[in-house]
């Protein structure tokens, strides 16, 4: 079994004897150890400590050595929600946006969502997981180690499968930790612009079903939303999936409150997802429902489409466990950048750096039911690692914001070709 050392780590960030998702306040505190080593052993963390008591702690040192003086180490990036595979982009509607256009006017005119959808529907499972595959390397690039990836631009049988059978294969593929998630709930497509009913019984008797027989799902997830999908039909949905063991995930009050946070709290579900619409109701349901999921907040999609975005602060008070994820698709957030949206949690949702670094790794992967796999630095944990260069303080990569300070990413126990 191959094994490494990183050596004098300035500071070596979010260690952990114990992983559970972090409530409230806890979120602020990051463990970390100044003038740190790390071991790795395969593709593993198998020991971490002080420099100082290193050779008490290992007699034998892997004779591979990284010196990281000058440096940090962090766990990777946990985005636990993406789009990620997609066809085409829309800059076309970005620019009807700059001249006025709301997103519900340009999907109202079959954009938005449904453009997309016809770009997949026309894109073979090959070119689909090959634009999708550069899209991972670049995202691992960045530091992402882990990420969830939803379905939900195809809109048929056949479409949505496709979808699903290209996450499959970019799982078995490649070293990051996929989690995949059936999103065919995410508008009607056109045929069924008028018969609702018709297209959600084709998601729970022809989707669900094929989804299920060939295993192409962790979890389901629907946009419960005004003009998309009511609470009722939420409900009916993912109940749906729940019979075949897919665990909810919700987008819901991205634009308006009308009853998701309800939902997903009735139906225990995840995660629940933007939350840029917070309601003094929904805050109250929040704190005392006991409810144990993780808040997903995405920032950069509320940056994008110029709305308010989530009270990352209310949520906290509220006891909640808050996660920030970057949202990746071709609308509303085409950018998997994780350490941007490190910086704009800082900047406009005022976490801290310590909050936004949590939030980005072991409440991201609790998010993803990998919280016992990655997102920290914790002995037995996958050695999916961030190595930043020679920078002040944890706080200097938020705030300058526009400059790559990732020296190299370690995945899996294996530094990422440059």
């Amino acid at each position: 079994m191959a094994s490494r050392i990183l050596t004098h780590i300035k500071q070596l960030l979010n260690t952990r004897e114990d992983s559970s998702p972090l409530f409230g306040d806890a979120l602020s505190r990051l463990p970390l150890i100044d003038d740190a080593y790390l071991l790795v052993e395969g593709d593993e963390i198998a020991g971490y400590g002080k420099m100082s008591s290193l050779k008490k702690d290992h007699a034998q040192l892997p004779s591979e050595q990284e010196d990281c003086s000058g440096k940090l180490v962090l766990p990777c990036w946990c985005d636990s929600h993406t789009h990620l595979v997609f066809a085409g982009y829309r800059e076309n509607e970005f620019v009807d946006r700059i001249r006025g256009l709301s997103y519900s006017e340009i999907h109202a005119r079959g954009g938005g969502i449904l453009n997309t959808v016809r770009k997949v529907n026309e894109t073979s499972e090959d070119e689909l997981f090959q634009v999708s595959w550069k899209r991972l390397e670049e995202v691992a690039a960045l530091g992402t180690g882990a990420i969830e990836i939803k379905s939900g631009y195809g809109l048929t049988v056949d479409a949505e499968l496709k979808m699903l059978r290209v996450i499959k294969k970019l799982k078995e593929r490649s070293p990051l930790s996929i989690r995949s998630t059936f999103l065919g709930a995410h508008t009607y497509p056109m045929a069924y612009r008028e018969n609702h009913e018709g297209y959600i019984q084709l998601i729970i008797r022809e989707m669900l079903p094929e989804i299920a027989k060939e295993k192409l799902a962790d979890f389901i997830d629907v946009f419960c939303e005004k003009g998309f999908f009511s609470p009722e039909e939420t409900e009916a949905i993912l109940r749906a999936g729940l019979a075949y063991g897919l665990k909810p995930k919700l987008h819901c009050n991205q634009l308006n409150s009308i009853g998701g946070i309800e939902t997903g709290i009735k139906l225990d579900a995840l995660s629940l997802d933007h939350l840029e619409v917070i309601s003094e109701d929904d805050n109250q349901r929040l704190r005392n429902s006991g409810w144990k999921g993780i808040c997903t907040l995405l920032p950069s999609s509320a940056f994008f489409l110029g709305i308010p975005l989530p009270q990352a602060r209310k949520l906290i008070h509220a006891g909640c466990s808050v996660a920030i994820a970057s949202d990746y698709n071709p609308g509303s957030s085409p950018s998997g950048n994780m350490n941007l949206v490190v910086s704009m949690s800082c900047l406009q949702m005022n976490l801290s750096p310590e909050e936004a670094v949590n939030a980005a790794t072991i409440n991201g992967a609790f998010a993803m039911g990998l919280g016992k796999h990655c997102g920290s630095i914790s002995i037995g944990k996958q050695a999916n690692l961030i190595v930043t260069r020679a920078i002040p303080s944890l706080a200097f990569m938020p705030y300058a914001f526009g400059s790559n300070h990732i020296d190299k990413v370690m995945i899996r126990g294996q530094f990422l070709s440059q």
